[in-house]
């Protein structure tokens, strides 16, 4: 897969997994991981990224005896992901288009 569209996708499938409720990193690497392949090396750099953007906030609690980092997804986290959705719609026809050129081509070569 393309290195920017797999960037794209985790940073939406991150976000989608803050929707309900906020979390924390070996959370959402669990949640994420049962879609899309995500390690906690590969999480942070993105949670970062995603802060940056302002998509979503972060504040610490104490859980046994120790800070933990939730994340928060933001007004503009739920937009980035109707963008994403409304690209993918596109993309989507897209890939219709040519898979059925593909199709119609092996068919017309076929004698």
């Amino acid at each position: 897969m393309d290195a920017q569209m797999r960037r794209a996708l985790l940073e939406t499938c991150v976000l989608a997994s803050l929707r309900g409720g906020d979390s924390y990193g070996y959370r959402i690497v669990r949640d994420v991981s049962q879609y899309i392949a995500v390690t906690e090396s590969t999480l942070y750099p993105i949670l970062r990224r995603l802060e940056a953007a302002g998509c979503l906030t972060v504040y610490s609690e104490e859980h046994n005896s120790r800070l933990r980092r939730y994340y928060a997804i933001t007004n503009t986290g739920r937009a980035k992901i109707d963008e994403f959705l409304a690209e993918w719609e596109e993309a989507m026809r897209v890939y219709a288009y040519i898979r059925g050129t593909a199709a119609t081509t092996e068919r017309s070569e076929t004698p």
